[in-house]
């Protein structure tokens, strides 16, 4: 079982999760604009299923990310 649906499994009846809105080690900054998406798409469908999701970058963007790519993933969040 993948990280993340592991997480909403055990722990998301009793929290909610906030941030985790894309890998940021590795999707945000050596991915493509589509490789974020849908990383993205797939974090809210998991995370936000039944609800208690807050979308955002889990702390902070580093400096080696590309503008392109934080644009694409605040575009794939608005979409949802």
């Amino acid at each position: 079982m993948c990280l993340i649906r592991y997480l909403k499994k055990t722990y998301g009846s009793r929290i909610a999760f906030w941030g985790g809105g894309c890998d940021v080690q590795r999707i945000l900054p050596l991915g493509s604009e589509e490789e974020i998406k849908k990383d993205v798409r797939n974090r809210f469908k998991v995370f936000g299923e039944g609800g208690g999701f807050v979308f955002a970058p889990i702390h902070n963007i580093q400096a080696d990310v590309p503008p392109e790519n934080v644009a694409a993933m605040y575009e794939a969040a608005a979409e949802q």
